[in-house]
């Protein structure tokens, strides 16, 4: 049988590997970290010249879940430094020009700033950017990026979270009515009738009439709209949250374990949606936050089952029912995304465990 002792134990030595075998500092700055995108790490990787924005978002949320299992000064020192690291890194301040990823950053920004690590002006700033990219084409919707046609849910649904979250710690006027406002519109838009799963997103013309809708099916997407209607909270949007677990739980797993999207930016879209499978498993008032918690734990299981080992410790499989590869250069194991989808399940399930789930014995 899994204790608690033992879920927790798997997450720390996720953290140790992924922070032993990424974490650089930034062009040697004292006081700077970032993630380098890929391992083994070559010179452009050293160098940080690909940046990855909203891989270090979770790169930094990981790092605030490690100090939510254990606390400790030297992982809140981790944080300070991931902090610094993006902003020296972005060069321009704390935003650019794809919502989704500020979006991203804004969360972890707000949950480091619960922990002790308060940057109010960047979450100012990020938030005043996210509320103009509002638009009424397509009926509604944040842009995926400035000046583009695309509105989809990876922009949307960690808006949404934002908003909710900041209306609860004294946003701006109308910041819950915004959150309320995008899981509307992403419901009316990119809800797969069929499934009750949420499509990617939409291109708009200019004259705001909708011209295409993008229907694939990411566990992203699904992440994202649950976490936000958890965090609204009512009981029509928890009615929602609970649909959407059943749904994924039918379409998107295999034996209870979420599927994969390979390496790139797809290395991280199932372990968001562990993230928020656990929050609903915590805070959903309903009989399927134990769908949610079983999803968790077997999702878990399975990342840890499947890892090989390599210098520092384990190294995780893009997808979690088939055992990992070797990090060669055209591998996705290589990608800090694909590792931090696995630190990101292993913490999920932890977290599980320290609200009093109990693993189902295997």
């Amino acid at each position: 049988m899994t204790t608690p002792k033992l879920l927790a134990a798997r997450a720390g030595v996720a953290e140790r590997a992924v922070q032993s075998r990424h974490l650089r500092r930034v062009w040697g700055l004292p006081g700077t970290v970032l993630g380098s995108a890929s391992w083994p790490v070559d010179w452009p990787g050293k160098l940080h010249l690909r940046f990855g924005y909203w891989w270090q978002a979770h790169l930094l949320d990981c790092v605030l879940d490690a100090q939510l299992r254990s606390p400790t000064v030297a992982r809140l020192d981790v944080v300070r430094r991931l902090v610094r690291g993006i902003r020296v890194r972005n060069l321009v301040g704390w935003t650019n020009d794809f919502y989704d990823d500020i979006a991203w950053l804004g969360l972890a920004l707000q949950r480091a700033a619960a922990a002790g690590v308060a940057k109010p002006k960047a979450v100012d700033a990020i938030a005043r950017r996210l509320r103009d990219g509002w638009t009424d084409h397509g009926g509604g919707g944040i842009w995926w990026r400035r000046n583009d046609d695309f509105k989809n849910v990876p922009a949307n649904g960690p808006a949404a979270i934002f908003f909710a979250r900041l209306a609860e710690t004294g946003g701006a006027y109308g910041d819950l009515g915004r959150a309320r406002s995008i899981v509307d519109w992403i419901e009316d838009h990119l809800r797969d009738e069929g499934t009750g799963l949420y499509w990617d997103g939409l291109h708009v013309d200019p004259d705001g009439s909708i011209r295409e809708v993008e229907k694939t099916i990411y566990t992203y997407c699904q992440g994202v709209v649950l976490g936000a209607c958890v965090e609204l909270g009512s009981a029509q949007y928890a009615d929602r949250a609970a649909r959407l677990i059943t749904a994924v739980d039918e379409n998107l797993a295999t034996g209870g374990v979420l599927r994969g999207h390979g390496g790139g930016d797809g290395g991280l879209f199932s372990g968001i949606l562990m993230r928020y499978l656990a929050l609903a498993a915590v805070r959903l008032d309903r009989p399927e936050a134990a769908t949610a918690a079983e999803l968790v734990f077997a999702s878990a299981e399975a990342v840890w089952e499947n890892r090989t080992s390599v210098v520092s410790g384990p190294l995780f499989s893009p997808e979690w029912t088939e055992p990992a590869g070797e990090p060669t250069r055209t591998s996705a194991e290589r990608d800090l995304s694909v590792q931090l989808g696995g630190w990101m399940a292993l913490e999920a399930a932890a977290s599980l465990e320290r609200n009093g789930f109990t693993a189902p014995r295997r």
